[in-house]
């Protein structure tokens, strides 16, 4: 039997108890119910103990789900080292009840409501494969074998056959090959840490790769396929990702033929038995985290980041709703906590749609085994990505506006001083201005693109956005906005020109214009320098920006590469930077999201930052690697994890309880965030167990009630694959808005 086919028969036995259970339900009153160690629950908790027939069950997580409230709610709470549990602040419903653990097996959920205990039967696992089945996606992804350094560089080769139209109803194939990627053939792949990079960012980039979807090719035995090879060759093409989505992730950029032998390759072993090593169950401080979640948007959508509350001030909209950027349905996604209800407010187009490219294609190469011919994924056009929120609460989100040309303004022969050095033609995602206060949505058109955004401290800080394509560095004044209501007058942007010589003077010409191809970007409170990531080519770099006085005539920029097999530092080998944020004192934190590693940059310990020498391996001694926590995968020599690091966040203010200024990393691959100790150089692994495919790609923090202790502050995060389907529960399953938060003891209320 798979496990999915297991859970299936587990959901049917559950409804076949459910009558039996509901009668299990232990009524006493609220505060007087005593159970293992004198353990007491108020009205709003539910507590008891895990045992199994080996005892106590420490580091386990007992889950409880409701769909009595507007949205389906979930908490998550961790024993202690005598397996007992205390779950705090439920709404009042009638909740499922059930244990999960490293080593186990899920046991059958009890109903449960809040001011009640019960003690809670673990089932251990009757076997290693199935305990396995429910560790992260990034310890199945270890067993990968990567190819070896000698096969390095790579030559070429097309890719590989694949069969034709699917149909997702009947058994076999029938119709003819679809040929929709235009496939030009691959480039050279020059060494391993390229291949790995295309691996973990076109594939790892969307959805977990190592989850039941991606590991198990049992759900697709109907099509008869002749090998695994085929299976693989064919399955990037299903459903709308497939018609140029996955395709594109292998063309032009890894050889096909060979990675479709390494997939292959990976899921026979697994089929034939091969299991990961076990993960580490929660331990100490790890098991004092509460998780808190919520369905919001739809199973067609696409929560890419979330936030809650102003970067500079985690007070600012207390107990408040929570937004998402939608990128699949162009919308803001909506949390009401204290209600559990959400909702969606759709975001401006000012353009002629029909000249719009959609987010998704909508187009189907290969009909989808979940959805068939169904275009799940809507074709809205404004691809709503990123959000940053102001001290006056408004939300800042990146999205598209329209398609074509910029306006005169931004173009060459204007009279902007901006245009004059920097000429923009055209540009892609632009901005939205959402005013809770007035339900109010202002579309404020972008000479340069958008992507991510964040804001500088200060009053009216202004807003910077990432390049989005355009080579610069772009930004709002709200202010300017504010006095004016021109956004031709509140906008600005730079190129990135280095000071070659060394001697302090910035020559604006292009050929002391490096292009920037920013990715994330952060605001430092110290000098209100900007800082981009640049994810590519390897090892790629980070770009500081100083606008100076006057820009754009006083723009000035330094470029820093990751430790790249750099002599002064041997052993280290870091590179893709990808997420980025800043401490209070101005040092940067970067997620090296290919080789799973958190980089500290101190840029007040480096010996040199301009001249010709300045050119990114210049300064090793301000960069510190830790490598994240997990399995490597098969055949890499270099120090790293399976894991896939989205993105990061600094938390500043403490917001979690961990201490000021604590970085935080999103492993997509591990379902979990990952916060490093760096006086200690230890990680704390808060790990979100159900449903497992916890893909998180954004966080903040909020503190609510400085005076409530651990129940006002607390992470939000975001649970959103590309497709909501690869979450456990499969098609149907909608994204997911996380509340994290952590309390000084596992059963502190």
């Amino acid at each position: 039997m798979t496990f999915e086919s297991m859970r299936y028969f587990r959901a049917l036995m559950i409804l076949v108890m459910a009558c039996l259970v509901a009668g299990l339900i232990v009524r006493v009153d609220a505060g007087q119910a005593q159970i293992s160690g004198q353990l007491k629950v108020k009205a709003d908790e539910i507590g008891g103990a895990v045992t199994s027939s080996k005892g106590p069950e420490a580091g386990v997580w007992v889950i409880a789900e409701t769909t009595d409230l507007p949205t389906k709610f979930i908490k998550i709470v961790v024993t202690d080292d005598q397996g007992r549990y205390l779950m705090p602040e439920l709404p009042k419903a009638t909740y499922k009840v059930w244990v999960r653990g490293y080593g186990l097996v899920d046991s059958l959920p009890i109903q449960m409501m809040p001011g009640n205990t019960a003690d809670l039967k673990a089932e251990s696992a009757p076997s290693a494969k199935a305990a396995a089945q429910y560790y992260p996606a990034d310890y199945w992804y270890s067993l990968i074998k990567v190819p070896d350094n000698s096969e390095f560089p790579m030559k070429p080769t097309p890719a590989p056959p694949y069969k034709g139209q699917v149909q997702a109803t009947g058994n076999g194939l029938t119709g003819e090959q679809v040929d929709e990627s235009g496939n030009s053939g691959p480039k050279v792949m020059e060494n391993q840490q390229q291949w790995i990079t295309v691996m973990k960012h076109t594939c790892q980039g969307c959805h977990q790769i190592g989850d039941f979807a991606t590991r198990d090719l049992s759900h697709l035995a109907r099509y008869n396929f002749s090998s695994s090879q085929e299976a693989w060759a064919t399955r990037i093409h299903f459903g709308q990702a497939g018609f140029t989505g996955m395709p594109n992730a292998f063309k032009d950029y890894i050889d096909q033929q060979r990675a479709v032998k390494m997939f292959a390759d990976w899921t026979d072993r697994i089929a034939a038995g091969e299991l990961p090593p076990a993960p580490p169950r929660p331990q100490g401080v790890e098991r004092n985290i509460v998780i808190s979640e919520w369905d919001w948007s739809n199973a067609g959508g696409h929560p890419h980041d979330e936030i809650s509350t102003d970067k500079w001030n985690p007070r600012v909209n207390a107990n408040g709703q929570v937004y998402g950027a939608d990128y699949n349905l162009s919308t803001l996604n909506v949390l009401d906590p204290q209600k559990s209800a959400s909702r969606n407010i759709s975001m401006p187009v000012t353009g002629d749609k029909s000249a719009m490219r959609p987010t998704w294609s909508q187009k189907i190469a290969l009909a989808s085994p979940f959805y068939g011919n169904e275009m799940i994924l809507g074709g809205e056009v404004g691809g709503t990505h990123s959000l940053a929120m102001d001290e006056g609460g408004r939300i800042w989100a990146t999205t598209t506006l329209r398609a074509g040309p910029n306006p005169d303004f931004c173009k060459q022969g204007s009279d902007n001083p901006f245009a004059k050095q920097y000429p923009l033609p055209a540009s892609g995602k632009q901005v939205a201005l959402y005013d809770p206060e007035t339900a109010k949505t202002t579309p404020l058109d972008t000479c340069f693109g958008t992507h991510h955004v964040n804001i500088a401290s200060g009053k009216d800080g202004k807003v910077f956005f990432d390049n989005g394509g355009n080579g610069v560095v772009g930004w709002i004044d709200p202010g300017v906005l504010a006095r004016t209501g021109s956004i031709e007058k509140a906008q600005g942007w730079c190129a990135a020109y280095l000071d070659k010589n060394g001697d302090g003077k910035i020559d604006h010409s292009m050929a002391n214009a490096t292009q920037i191809k920013g990715y994330g970007v952060v605001v430092s409170p110290v000098d209100n320098a900007v800082w981009l990531t640049e994810p590519g080519p390897i090892p790629g770099r980070l770009t500081r920006v100083n606008l100076g006085s006057n820009p754009p005539s006083t723009c000035s920029a330094e470029v820093y590469q990751p430790p790249y097999h750099n002599p002064k530092l041997p052993g280290v080998v870091g590179f893709t930077p990808r997420g980025i944020d800043v401490t209070s004192t101005g040092v940067i934190w970067t997620a090296l999201s290919s080789s799973s590693q958190l980089a500290r940059f101190d840029r007040s310990k480096c010996k040199v930052l301009t001249g010709p020498t300045a050119t990114g391996q210049h300064c090793p001694e301000g960069w510190t690697v830790f490598t994240t926590p997990g399995p490597r995968m098969k055949g890499v020599t270099d120090d790293s994890s399976s894991d896939f690091l989205y993105y990061n966040f600094v938390d500043q203010y403490n917001t979690l309880g961990l201490g000021e200024n604590i970085p935080i990393v999103n492993g997509t691959d591990s379902d979990s965030l990952e916060a490093l100790l760096p006086d200690s150089k230890k990680w704390v692994v808060m790990r979100v167990p159900y449903p497992m495919g916890y893909f998180s790609r954004s966080i903040d923090g909020r503190i609510d009630n400085p005076n409530a202790g651990w129940k006002g502050r607390g992470l939000w995060s975001t649970s959103a694959p590309d497709l909501a389907w690869h979450m456990e529960g499969a098609a149907g399953q909608k994204p997911k808005i996380i509340h994290v938060q952590l309390r000084p003891n596992p059963l502190a209320d």
